[in-house]
């Protein structure tokens, strides 16, 4: 089974509006979108595509119009000092990411049914060796390095060592380690079996006991404080680590008889649905169009997308929809489907995130809303400042808005990402559209604006130093005589 499923920054997709005909009449091909009380204009689009020197094309004009809506109305929250806390809202844009858990919660209570995992006497299995867990605080020795400098290094490490305690390892690790893997959690290795780390390292943690720290070691990569976790803090880590091999042929075993039984029927004509809906999977999050059926029902389009937005790979899953010969679709199709089946067993055993899990995704959703803020210059207190109504605020959050898109066309700014589950929680609150006639308008005007710049570039390049003509003759060398 698939345990890693979603991240919090990969969730359910904003759910976009469907344009009727009427309105794709009457459309005004100058605005190619709107987000709150901003438009985006087709001249303004083009000055943007315009400074991204790259050729514009209707992917990247749909990519940046589709930035501009997220962070406008970024900036209308927070002039509206929104922090975007609905529980309704936030629980249903976090959609995968607690099916993700409640998936975990159900696997783990199926784990302790599997035969050929062995659970017992984990603790002394793990004091003995049978796995090794570690964390490391790592000062890097650079191969060029003189003995000062390595000196240097060295005593560095001793002067960490002599302030590290098991209290505040992971924080000194993520203040001094110089491994960029395990530093940002806090030095931590994971669990691995012998052999996986080099000899010095390995002799040094095996004459370690749980949770006690080395003096400073030194291998080829420099010198290390290495601590042995509890068995407390890796004990579910080891546990799936010492019975990977059991769990992953019950695993296999348990989803084809889950596949068997719940009767997976996939539809003649849901290749061609898929790929179809690829080119824009957003604007089909409430297709009800039937791809498969089970013992769960009909398997939807709208439900696809849903799942297909909760996997980090989200572009490649969509370009292999487009590419991918039928049989690697319908088979991703099944796998889609059994994971919904899997994720209804959760249900029937009411398994559930508790309120201490729930408020850490909460948690976790609210930093990606301060973070968003702070890195577009529109977090509410610097709106404060600058305005004292909402269209004050609106109207300086749209500026920066706009200050900041032109610094990222030209790679002056830092990208700052909206992640899905926030997009859909703007999206749902806000009202916002994109004009597909204004868009097209956009990539033409943008288009002939390049070809146009093109062709003055090469009218105004100077002519060759040295006139075209039939080539000289080769002058002779000893290995090819002349005549």
């Amino acid at each position: 089974m698939n345990r890693t499923i979603v991240v919090v920054s990969a969730a359910l997709v904003a759910l976009g509006g469907c344009k009727g005909f009427k309105e794709a009449m009457t459309a005004h091909v100058d605005v190619v979108a709107s987000a709150g009380s901003q438009e985006l204009s087709v001249d303004r689009l083009d000055s943007l595509l315009a400074q991204a020197k790259v050729p514009p094309n209707a992917e990247m004009a749909k990519a940046v119009t589709d930035l501009w809506v997220n962070y406008q109305l970024m900036g209308q929250a927070a002039a509206h000092n929104d922090s975007l806390k609905d529980p309704k809202l936030v629980d249903a844009a976090l959609w995968p990411v607690i099916s993700q858990e409640r998936v975990v919660k159900w696997h783990d209570q199926l784990t302790k049914s599997f035969p050929g995992v062995d659970t017992t006497n984990l603790a002394t299995r793990y004091a003995n060796g049978e796995m090794l867990a570690a964390s490391h605080i790592l000062f890097v020795v650079p191969q060029s390095a003189t003995p000062a400098q390595r000196d240097s290094v060295r005593r560095k490490a001793e002067a960490v060592r002599a302030q590290v305690t098991s209290a505040n390892f992971a924080q000194l690790a993520k203040e001094n380690s110089q491994d960029p893997g395990s530093a940002v959690h806090g030095g931590d290795l994971g669990v691995f079996p012998k052999g996986a780390m080099v000899k010095q390292f390995q002799d040094a943690l095996l004459k370690l006991k749980p949770g006690e720290i080395s003096p400073v070691v030194q291998t080829e990569f420099g010198y290390h404080i290495i601590r042995r976790p509890t068995f407390a803090e890796v004990k579910d880590e080891f546990s799936k680590e010492v019975n990977a091999s059991a769990t992953q042929q019950a695993d296999s075993a348990y989803l084809a008889n889950l596949e068997r039984t719940s009767d997976i029927k996939i539809k003649d004509d849901a290749v061609g649905t898929m790929r179809a809906a690829s080119k824009d999977l957003d604007a089909h999050a409430k297709d009800d169009a039937v791809l498969g059926t089970s013992t769960a029902g009909n398997f939807t389009m709208a439900k696809l997308v849903h799942w297909i937005s909760a996997y980090p790979q989200r572009a490649q899953i969509e370009h292999g929809l487009a590419q991918a010969p039928d049989s690697q679709v319908t088979g991703f199709l099944k796998n889609v489907m059994r994971n919904e089946l899997v994720l209804h067993q959760a249900d029937s055993a009411k398994v559930e995130l508790d309120s201490s899990e729930m408020a850490d995704l909460h948690a976790k959703f609210a930093g990606l809303v301060t973070a968003a803020w702070e890195g577009l210059n529109v977090s509410p207190k610097v709106l404060a400042d600058s305005g004292k109504t909402e269209s004050q605020r609106e109207r300086v959050a749209a500026a920066h808005v706009e200050q900041y898109m032109d610094g990222l066309m030209t790679q002056r700014s830092r990208y700052v990402d909206v992640p899905i589950p926030l997009k859909s929680v703007l999206r749902d609150k806000y009202s916002w559209k994109i004009n597909q006639a204004g868009l097209a308008r956009a990539v033409e005007q943008a288009t002939k604006a390049r070809a146009a710049a093109d062709s003055v570039k090469a009218k105004n390049r100077p002519p060759s130093a040295v006139p075209l003509g039939p080539p000289a003759a080769k002058p002779a060398t000893p290995e090819q005589p002349k005549g």
